[in-house]
C-alpha cells in the first residue's frame, strides 16, 4: 500500500484533464501511442458519444506505474490508479463517486482562463470527501498564460493556501522549462524530442535566480507551519534540504491546508513527468488516509483501518454495463483482500454473492487478476444485486460504508417508444442506464401513464436518449423538457385530518393534528411525533408519518415536492375498534394538505449559476441577452481580449442557450453552467405555470 495512489484527474470543461491523462499514459508506459480529444482516439474517452463530441462524459479507471525521479521516493516503482472525470456539470455525479473512493486528486487549471465555476465545484467536491490535492496549470503554451497569475486565482476564488513548487521558464510560446524550487535545478525542455521524454538539467537562469530565491523562501515559510522540526531550523537560519523540504509538504498536503502547483503543458508534453513526480512525493498512499467510517448491523459508528490481512470491505462506487462481460461493478477495497471465488456479504440486502472475476481496468480494456488488496481498485464481475454505494465484506463484518451523496436532477422529459416492439427494450434499457447512473432517475406518471425521465441537464438527458438508441437499440421518442419545481412553506400553520368512514360492520377512524413550520433552506424535511398520554396509539405514528410525507410529494400549489420544512404530531383521537393504519396515514395526508394550504405555500425553480466568456465587442448583447431570461448579473471582469460575465439566471429561461449564445457572437463566446440554488418563482410566471401545468 506504500507505493500505491488513488488519484483522480478533475477540473473544468476543457481544462485538459483528459490530454493530462494520455500523457501519463504515455509516459509511464501504458499506450506508445498518444490519443488526442481532438482526434476522437483518446484512451479514456472511450465512449463514441465522448469520441463525437470531444468530451469525458463518464469516469474512466486505468491503472499504470511510475517510478519516482526526485525526493526521498525516487527510484521506487509506484502503482497509480487513475480516475479521468468528466469536466462538463451535467455528470457531476462522475466526479462525487470518484473522490468519494480516491486518496488523492491532481486538479487541472487553464493557464489562461484561470479558476472557472466548475474548477469550483470540483475544490467543493473534494473538500466535502477531504481529498489532499496538488494543482496543475496546464496549457502554458497559450497566448496570455500566466502561472502566478492562477495561483493567485486559486488564493481569491477558491480560498486555497496555494504555493509554486515549480516555476516556468518563459510563457506561451517561450515556455522552454521548469525551475524545481525544492530541489533547487532546471530543466530544459528538449525541443528536439517531440513527445518530451528528454528532459535536460541545467542551471537556474541567473534573471530568475532571485525570484526562484524568494518563491522558495515563500514556500518554506507556508510549509513550516505544518512541520515543528522544520520550522525551528528556518527560525535559526538553518539550510533546509530536499529531503526535509519534501517531507514538510507532504505533510502539509496531507493536512488539507496546503496545494502545491506545477506550472506545465500537457498537449505540448510539457511539465508532466514532474507533476508524475510531485504525486509520488506529495498525495497520500492509502496507509496515510484516516480510517473508513461505516456502521455496524446496529447502526453504531466503526472505523476500519486498512490492512491486507483484516477482514474484506470495500464500496461500489460505479455500476457499467459491458457488451462483452456484463455487468461491471467498480469496487475500492479498504480492508482484507479479495480473491477470485471469494463470498462476499451485502449488508443491505443481507444477502452474500460469489465473485466470479476481478479485473484491473484499463479504461475501455482490461486485465484478469486472481486477487486485490487494501488501497486497490478494480472490477468484480459476479455481483448481480448492487446499487451504487453497496458495501461488500467478509461474512464475519456487518458495516455499512459511508456511500457518495448524489445532487437531485433538474431536469425532466417524457419518454416514449415509437414502436409497441420497442417498449420492452426501452424498459430494459432504461432500468440498466438508472442503475448506473444515481442522477438519472425513471418513473411513471400515475395520472397519464407517461414515461418520465430526469437528469441533471439538457446533455445528460440527450446523451441518455443517443444510448438507448446506440447501445439497446431503441427507437424513442422524447417530449419537452420539464424543470423539476420544488414548493416550500413561508409560516407557520396547523393543519388536522380526519379520516372517518362507516358503511356498516367494522368502520375507519384516524384523526390527526399537526403543526407546519418552515427550515432553513436544503435542510430537507423532518417529522417529529409530540404526542403524549397516548392520545395516539404508538402503533399508528410511522403510518401517520408515513402519509405526512407522501402528502408532501405533491404540493398545493403546482403539485411539485414540497421541501424545507418540519411537521409536528401534536395531537389526535382514535377509536378503539375502528382505527387502523390505512386510516391514519390517510389523516396523516389530510392534515399536511390543509396545513401547507395555510402555510403561505410558495414554488420555487431551480436557478443557475451561469458564467459566459465572450470578446469584449459581444458582452452588451450577451448581458441584455441574460437580463432578457431573468438573469441577474452577478459581476464581471476582463481576462485579455475576452470579458467574464457571471449571472444567476433561472433553467426555465436557459433551453437552447447554447445556439442563441453562439449567434449572438458569431460562435466566438463559450458558457458553463451549474445548479446553484432554488428561488421562488415570480408571480407572472407562477400564474403561467398554473394555467398550464404541463409545463
Amino acid at each position: 500500500m506504500e507505493w500505491t495512489r488513488n488519484i483522480g484527474i478533475a477540473a473544468h470543461i476543457d481544462a485538459g484533464k483528459t490530454t493530462t491523462t494520455e500523457r501519463i499514459l504515455y509516459y509511464t508506459g501504458v499506450v506508445h501511442k498518444v490519443g488526442e480529444v481532438h482526434d476522437g482516439n483518446a484512451v479514456t474517452d472511450f465512449m463514441e458519444q465522448e469520441r463525437e463530441r470531444g468530451i469525458t462524459i463518464t469516469s474512466a479507471a486505468i491503472s499504470c506505474n511510475w517510478e519516482g525521479r526526485s525526493g526521498p521516493f525516487s527510484g521506487i516503482n509506484h502503482q497509480i490508479n487513475i480516475i479521468d472525470t468528466p469536466g462538463h456539470v451535467d455528470f457531476t455525479a462522475e466526479v462525487e463517486r470518484s473522490l468519494r473512493v480516491l486518496d488523492g486528486a491532481v486538479a487541472v487549471f487553464c493557464a489562461v482562463a484561470g479558476v472557472q465555476p466548475q474548477s469550483e465545484t470540483v475544490w467543493r467536491q473534494a473538500d466535502k470527501y477531504h481529498v489532499p490535492r496538488i494543482a496543475f496549470v496546464n496549457k502554458m503554451d497559450r497566448t496570455g498564460a500566466n502561472f502566478l497569475g492562477v495561483v493567485e486565482d486559486m488564493r481569491s476564488k477558491l480560498g486555497a493556501n496555494a504555493h509554486p513548487l515549480f516555476l516556468n521558464i518563459g510563457s506561451e510560446e517561450h515556455f522552454t522549462g521548469l525551475i524545481d524550487l525544492v530541489c533547487q535545478k532546471a530543466f530544459q525542455f528538449d525541443e528536439s524530442d517531440a513527445m518530451g521524454v528528454s528532459v535536460i538539467e541545467c542551471e537556474i537562469p541567473g534573471d530568475m535566480a532571485r525570484e526562484a530565491t524568494e518563491l522558495r523562501e515563500s514556500l518554506i515559510e507556508a510549509v513550516a507551519d505544518f512541520d515543528d522540526t522544520l520550522a525551528e531550523k528556518y527560525l535559526n537560519g538553518g539550510e533546509i534540504d530536499e529531503h526535509e523540504l519534501v517531507l514538510a509538504i507532504r505533510k502539509a498536503t496531507l493536512s488539507l491546508n496546503f496545494v502545491g502547483v506545477i506550472p506545465g503543458s500537457a498537449f505540448k508534453n510539457k511539465g508532466v513527468q514532474s507533476m508524475l513526480d510531485t504525486v509520488v512525493n506529495y498525495l497520500p498512499n492509502p496507509i496515510d488516509m484516516p480510517p473508513i467510517k461505516g456502521q455496524d448491523g446496529k447502526e453504531r459508528p466503526v472505523s476500519i483501518e486498512p490492512d491486507d490481512n483484516g477482514p474484506s470491505a470495500a464500496l461500489a462506487f460505479k455500476l457499467w454495463s459491458d457488451p462483452y462481460v456484463g455487468k461491471l461493478v467498480f469496487i475500492r477495497i479498504y480492508s482484507g483482500t479479495i480473491k477470485k471465488g471469494d463470498i462476499l456479504y451485502n449488508p443491505r440486502t443481507r444477502k452474500s454473492e460469489r465473485v466470479s472475476r476481478l479485473l484491473i481496468m484499463k479504461a475501455d480494456s482490461r486485465d484478469d487478476v486472481d486477487c486485490v488488496r487494501s488501497g486497490d481498485i478494480c472490477a468484480a464481475i459476479g455481483l448481480k444485486n448492487v446499487w451504487t454505494g453497496d458495501t461488500f465484506t467478509s461474512k464475519n463484518l456487518d458495516v455499512a460504508l459511508e456511500p457518495p451523496s448524489f445532487p437531485d436532477p433538474v431536469i425532466s422529459m417524457t419518454i416514449e417508444p415509437a414502436t409497441s416492439a420497442d417498449q420492452e427494450k426501452l424498459s430494459v434499457g432504461l432500468a440498466r442506464l438508472s442503475e448506473e447512473d444515481p442522477t438519472f432517475v425513471v418513473k411513471t406518471d400515475q395520472e397519464t401513464g407517461q414515461t418520465i425521465i430526469s437528469g441533471m441537464g439538457e446533455l445528460h438527458l440527450e446523451i441518455i436518449r443517443d444510448r438507448l438508441f446506440r447501445e439497446f437499440k431503441v427507437k424513442a421518442q422524447s417530449g419537452k423538457p420539464q424543470i423539476a419545481y420544488r414548493e416550500t412553506i413561508s409560516s407557520f400553520a396547523e393543519g388536522e385530518g380526519k379520516f372517518i368512514r362507516q358503511s356498516g360492520g367494522r368502520g375507519q377512524y384516524g384523526h390527526v393534528v399537526i403543526k407546519l413550520e418552515p427550515r432553513e433552506t436544503g435542510k430537507g424535511f423532518e417529522v417529529v411525533n409530540e404526542i403524549v398520554g397516548g392520545v395516539i396509539p404508538r402503533e399508528f405514528i410511522k403510518p401517520t408519518e408515513d402519509g405526512i410525507k407522501e402528502a408532501a410529494n405533491n404540493g398545493v400549489v403546482a403539485g411539485y415536492p414540497a421541501v424545507d420544512w418540519r411537521a409536528r404530531i401534536i395531537d389526535g383521537s382514535f377509536h378503539e375498534v375502528d382505527s387502523s393504519e390505512i386510516a391514519f396515514k390517510m389523516a396523516g395526508i389530510f392534515a399536511f394538505k390543509e396545513a401547507m394550504k395555510n402555510a403561505g405555500p410558495i414554488l420555487l425553480e431551480p436557478i443557475m449559476k451561469v458564467e459566459v466568456s465572450t470578446p469584449d465587442e459581444y458582452q452588451g448583447d450577451v448581458i441584455g441577452d441574460l437580463n432578457r431570461r431573468r438573469g441577474h448579473i452577478q459581476n464581471m471582469e476582463s481576462k485579455n481580449d475576452l470579458a467574464i460575465v457571471n449571472a444567476a439566471v433561472p433553467l426555465e429561461t436557459m433551453f437552447g442557450y447554447s445556439t442563441d449564445v453562439r449567434s449572438l457572437s458569431k460562435g466566438r463566446a463559450s458558457y458553463s453552467m451549474e445548479t446553484s440554488h432554488f428561488e421562488q418563482v415570480p408571480p407572472n410566471v407562477l400564474a403561467r405555470l398554473t394555467e398550464d401545468p404541463s409545463r
